[in-house]
């Protein structure tokens, strides 16, 4: 068990008045335990108190070290494993509860218990995972770091005649080549009107002449995410209105970038980068948040959005995206991942954002 983390979650937890807390996600328990196990349908938990006695729940088909740095409690399938979590609530006291405990689990808990009231208190969790140490920020620039070699690969599969779906198909590879464990999110890859779609999958769509080309990619490596967008034009310089709508894009995430340092509402960060595509006439064009929070997770809690108040941290990675996206047309997105740091912020990517055409 990661003490210190725990330790930073038990503080939140006495901050909402809570002793006790059931955590089930099983990112949030990797997070604890370094261990990262997919439950499927069976119950898998962690119960945390302010005063000890922490324990974790396993289905005995699952394998685990013999020392997690917490109590193992194991059952079979056929066991009353749901009698085994309720025994260990505190009578009589709140429970926090995970915002994704099955209610399959947690209304006969509720019933057999004799604790409560039972609250939604994942917060405690997400805000200290949104706060990365040091280990983790080391891992994250690893991670941005492959991925902008990345890039300069995936530029190289842009040639006549290819589709999406055969670029796409390639980058798995070219990320293991470089270190990484996998993609941490499936490709997208857009062809020319293709890239005004938002999250468009890739498809049988060819390469044409003209096209703008755009790879929104991502690689795993020791467990958490990179992410990054960059757009490029294919054979042909784009017309001055596809070129001015590429430079707006890059100088809104510049205008963002700009401001970043601790302290910052989040809210601020959006507008920021907003009102250089609203001036220009594109706000309509710019149809989605700003950025998400990112690590173990390609979307972990938190975002960078015109409705989020709170501010930056020491520690928060999140990604820095704007786009304007012009139907039938083209579309463009330039993403980077920010580290905020103690004195301002740490931009994570280093590929090129200049505007590029790919011969």
């Amino acid at each position: 068990m990661n003490t210190q983390r725990l330790q930073k979650i038990l503080a939140r937890l006495e901050e909402q008045n809570l002793t006790q807390m059931i955590i089930c996600d099983p990112m949030a328990i990797n997070y604890l335990t370094g261990r990262m196990i997919d439950p499927g349908e069976r119950l898998y938990a962690l119960y945390i108190n302010v005063s000890g006695g922490h324990r974790i729940f396993i289905n005995n088909l699952f394998t685990v070290p013999e020392d997690l740095g917490v109590e193992k409690v194991r059952f079979f399938d056929t066991d009353d494993y749901l009698g085994l979590l309720s025994d260990c609530l505190v009578s009589g006291q709140a429970v926090g509860v995970d915002k994704n405990f099955p209610a399959r689990f947690l209304l006969p808990v509720m019933e057999r218990s004799g604790a409560g009231p039972f609250t939604v208190s994942s917060i405690c969790v997400d805000e200290v995972r949104a706060c990365k140490d040091e280990e983790e920020r080391a891992i994250m620039r690893t991670a941005s770091q492959i991925n902008d070699q990345a890039m300069a690969r995936f530029r190289q599969l842009i040639r006549p005649g290819v589709s999406e779906l055969e670029v796409a198909s390639q980058m798995l590879d070219i990320y293991r080549e470089l270190g990484a464990d996998g993609c941490s999110f499936s490709p997208l890859v857009a062809f020319g009107p293709n890239a005004a779609k938002g999250h468009h999958l890739p498809d049988n769509t060819v390469l044409k002449e003209g096209d703008c080309v755009l790879f929104d990619v991502g690689c795993e490596y020791k467990g958490y995410c990179s992410d990054m967008t960059r757009t490029f034009f294919y054979k042909t310089a784009p017309s001055e209105k596809h070129r001015q709508v590429y430079e707006l894009v890059k100088q809104a995430g510049d205008a963002a970038k700009a401001m970043l340092k601790p302290g910052v509402p989040l809210c601020q960060v959006d507008a920021a980068a907003r009102s250089v595509i609203e001036a220009a006439g594109y706000g309509p064009n710019f149809t989605h948040r700003l950025g998400h929070f990112i690590g173990q997770e390609v979307h972990e809690y938190g975002d960078v959005s015109s409705a989020n108040q709170n501010v930056t941290q020491v520690g928060n990675v999140f990604s820095i995206e704007p786009g304007i996206y012009l139907d039938d047309e083209m579309g463009v997105r330039i993403e980077d991942l920010v580290l905020i740091t103690e004195d301002g912020c740490e931009i994570l990517n280093s590929y090129s954002r200049e505007l590029a055409v790919v011969e």
